[in-house]
């Protein structure tokens, strides 16, 4: 028999239950189960616009599981963008992946050991948000970096891996006003480390769980077991010289110790090189590193970062070497990094 057309509801009706939609799910899930369950929650993530699966041709790749168990202790592998994880990619076993707010995190098993490997994407919000979110879904016992930098010590070279001790963000800073031939700071501000012009660098404000109020901290320290556990491997490993015809003058080698400092800047000026080598004694800069070192600090996890150098930030005689150098010294990075992780003790520190 004919229907009848059923009287459309009004626009803001439509929007209420629009809005209603991730709560009605959620109670649906809760409702099946009194302990929610983890598949139930990841429907209820589905519906409140969590992504459990890559639309389209990549969903075959992509896990339509359940939330993984926070239960499981894992080493959490950390890329900038996705050239720098190919090779880490390449050698895990058993891998499978879960999207959470667009981010593709990929479990496994690599040198033997259980890990989740993700990209922070390219700069330090996107860094400490990325790893905040990794730390709230999955049981990460400690977090390590791999990917690119730009050399700023004197004494390296591209291809260079370098494993620095501490890491510093050098634009958390305030930028003075002229006064004459100097600058004047507000009263609150510090002179903390050697200015460069009208950026005075500034210790950051960390509030966390590891005091009752809140931190200032300039330097992030890598965890003290892990780097020794660097040492123990950095002689060891064979680092790649050549990236198809343009090879190096001598072969990279693995420093382990300095400092490293991060900022939202590609730099490639031999000025504010210069002046990162003095201000901070360092050996390296990148895009991520001291955020990343930030979060894990504040979540109490251990961190250390292995950053090959693609380039001297303005350093070499001619252009900017990275898109010479970039893949060789992510494969050099990724090889540290293997080598690291298989060496690591079992159950974290």
């Amino acid at each position: 028999m004919p229907t009848k057309p059923v009287v459309a509801r009004s626009a803001a009706a439509v929007a209420v239950v629009r809005r209603m939609a991730p709560m009605i799910a959620l109670a649906a899930s809760l409702a099946v189960s009194p302990v929610g369950g983890a598949a139930s929650a990841a429907a209820a993530a589905g519906a409140a616009g969590e992504d459990t699966a890559t639309p389209g041709a990549e969903a075959a790749a992509v896990s339509q599981v359940e939330w993984p168990a926070k239960n499981l202790s894992r080493i959490g592998v950390v890329s900038a963008f996705e050239p720098e994880w190919q090779s880490l990619k390449a050698d895990l076993s058993d891998a499978e992946t879960v999207r959470i707010n667009g981010v593709d995190f990929v479990t496994g098993k690599l040198a033997g050991k259980d890990v989740v490997l993700f990209l922070s994407g390219v700069s330090m919000v996107n860094a400490a948000m990325t790893t905040q979110l990794a730390l709230d879904r999955f049981g990460i016992e400690a977090i390590v970096f791999s990917g690119i930098a730009g050399g700023v010590d004197p004494a390296l070279d591209i291809g260079d891996v370098v494993v620095a001790d501490r890491w510093a963000q050098y634009l958390e800073a305030v930028f003075a006003r002229k006064d004459g031939e100097d600058w004047k700071l507000p009263s609150y501000a510090k002179r903390a480390m050697p200015n460069h012009g009208m950026i005075f660098p500034q210790p950051v404000e960390v509030r966390s769980r590891r005091a009752e109020t809140a931190e200032e901290i300039f330097w992030f320290e890598a965890d003290g077991t892990l780097l020794n556990v660097a040492r123990q491997v950095a002689g060891k490993v064979a680092l790649e010289r050549c990236a198809g015809e343009a090879c190096l003058t001598r072969a990279p080698h693995v420093v382990v110790g300095g400092s490293g400092v991060s900022g939202p800047v590609f730099v490639d000026n031999a000025e504010f090189r210069q002046y990162v080598a003095e201000a901070f004694d360092a050996s390296v800069l990148d895009m991520e590193s001291a955020a990343v070192a930030h979060v894990a600090y504040a979540n109490a996890v251990p961190f250390i970062a292995f950053r090959s150098l693609s380039d001297l930030a303005g350093g070499g005689e001619g252009e900017n070497e990275m898109a010479t150098f970039f893949a060789l010294a992510s494969e050099n990075s990724a090889r540290v990094v293997k080598a690291f992780v298989a060496a690591m003790p079992t159950g974290g520190k």
